[in-house]
């Protein structure tokens, strides 16, 4: 049917045409359309007159790295990918073929938004459409690919999913666009600005990748959907051969940690000495970057791996670090893939700014998200593990099967030089109590921020050294692997803090 579609016309563009992308995607000669014989029928402002072929958008099934998907592709060559109702109807129907199917919904978008002379039949499009993708929320993952504009309504379908790809100069994303912006605000914007690639890599967070390239991003897709389960219930299964350099590894995190404790360090490093080889695949990687997310390997099994990031404001927990965390938390535990976490965070970030935008309500997400989890939980103390933040990264307290501790690790509500500023307030002002204070700071690291005390505690359940943390994680998510959901109160869901 290729002799059909107007791939020139894309082409012009710098773009793939939908069925191109579609052939991107999937594995060769694996696609079937579906639906294709869909037509409109609206016959307001001379569309009755109007053909438009499978109504804007081509929907079907293939396989991708010899695994099922749904798929559809917006074709802005067909009435700029306009959406009406049939063209809603036969994603939403994808969709719920998707759930019975029991695989992965991938959507390419690319269109105007919604066709304006169908008025609220368009509207009704959306609606199913929108309703479908809650319905599979959860059951399959939704993987959303903005290659072209997506404006108005049409944000909302993307928003629900699980994964959002953008691509450099030609993914677009806002509610109203530079024209509405400039009419209402009097503000002149590029729509780039307003919400291109970068905008929502960076600053909004809502796309967790971003490529320079379709074919880069296809790949990135690909990639995915190797590391996570194609349905709710699909067993992880570990790859047959994986490779983990030891003595290389060891050395390094035995390295991992700066001298001076307030030095901050790239968490990547930890990471990287801890899964399979190569294996950390990073989500949300331009967003709250004091944050660490994504998916690795560990001994040929998929895990979702949270981390602070001391290399980026001490790793200091933030209203988006706290957003990025919650939602990965979440989904890794809608799919029951096993979350690690490294924790080295020295609280949540402090002033006006963040208590206005409502840290509290933000960080609760996390607080509420770890707590909720069921899947097998892992964390690892590398250094800092301050007050109601140390609470929140996967403690003990919320639910973590295992926790372990680095020996240099500091637990405790406060460092010592904020607490001896309350305890000691008068005499660190005072020189001549320096000896005193010196004195205190010492018994206060020695007594009470120790990681002896919370394994005493049972807080801790070892103390390991850093060259055996690959050990102990692997042979915990071993011991956990048929791990079984606690009983529960009586209710039909919680509430989680929005």
């Amino acid at each position: 049917m290729a002799s059909n579609y107007n791939l020139e016309k894309q082409h012009a563009k710098g773009k793939f045409h939908a069925i191109e992308r579609i052939n991107n995607l999937c594995d060769k000669d694996s696609f079937y359309e579906i639906y294709s014989a869909a037509r409109h029928t609206c016959t307001s402002f001379g569309m009755d007159k109007k053909e438009i072929p499978y109504d804007g958008v081509i929907t079907g099934f293939g396989k991708i790295n010899g695994k099922k998907v749904a798929i559809y592709a917006q074709d802005f060559t067909v009435q700029g990918g306009s959406l009406g109702k049939v063209h809603g109807q036969k994603i939403a129907e994808l969709i719920d073929k998707a759930i019975m199917a029991k695989c992965p919904v991938i959507g390419l978008n690319d269109s105007g938004g919604a066709r304006i002379q169908e008025g609220v039949d368009a509207l009704c499009g959306y609606g199913e459409l929108f309703y479908q993708n809650v319905r599979a929320s959860g059951t399959v993952p939704q993987i959303s690919i903005i290659v072209g504009p997506c404006a108005g309504g049409a944000v909302y379908s993307p928003g629900i999913t699980d994964f959002i790809f953008a691509v450099d100069t030609i993914s677009q994303m806002f509610i109203t666009g530079p024209k509405v912006v400039k009419s209402v605000l009097s503000l002149d914007i590029s729509a780039e600005d307003l919400g291109g690639a970068s905008i929502h890599a960076q600053k909004s967070g809502v796309a967790h990748f971003r490529a320079s390239s379709e074919p880069e991003c296809y790949e990135a897709v690909r990639k995915l959907l190797d590391y996570i389960p194609h349905y709710y219930g699909e067993e992880i299964v570990a790859e047959a051969k994986f490779k983990f350099d030891e003595k290389k590894k060891a050395k390094k995190i035995a390295e991992a940690l700066p001298e001076e404790s307030k030095k901050g360090y790239d968490i990547r490093n930890v990471i990287d000495c801890v899964v399979d080889d190569d294996s950390f695949f990073e989500v949300m990687k331009e967003f709250a970057q004091m944050a660490v997310v994504g998916f690795a390997k560990i001994e040929g099994k998929s895990v979702g791996v949270v981390a602070n990031n001391p290399a980026v404001w001490g790793g200091l927990l933030n209203c988006d670090a706290s957003d990025k965390i919650a939602r990965f938390v979440r989904y890794c535990d809608a799919y029951n893939v096993p979350l690690v976490t490294f924790v080295d965070v020295p609280g949540f970030l402090p002033g006006p700014d963040e208590e206005q935008k409502g840290i509290i309500r933000h960080g609760a997400k996390v607080i509420y998200a770890y707590s909720e989890a069921t899947v097998p939980k892992v964390t690892v103390i590398t250094r800092k593990a301050y007050g109601g933040a140390y609470i929140a990264m996967c403690s003990k307290h919320l639910g973590a099967d295992f926790v372990y501790a680095w020996p240099k690790a500091e637990i405790a509500v406060m460092g010592a030089e904020g607490a001896l500023g309350i305890l000691y307030a008068k005499e660190m002002k005072d020189p001549a109590q320096a000896a005193l204070v010196a004195q205190k700071s010492q018994e206060y690291k020695d007594t009470i921020m120790t990681p002896t005390i919370a394994a005493q505690r049972d807080y801790i359940s070892e103390i390991i050294n850093p060259e055996e943390t690959r050990q102990r994680v692997a042979r915990s998510l071993e011991f956990l692997a048929q791990k079984t959901q606690n009983s529960s109160p009586a209710k039909k869901h919680g509430n989680i803090p929005l």
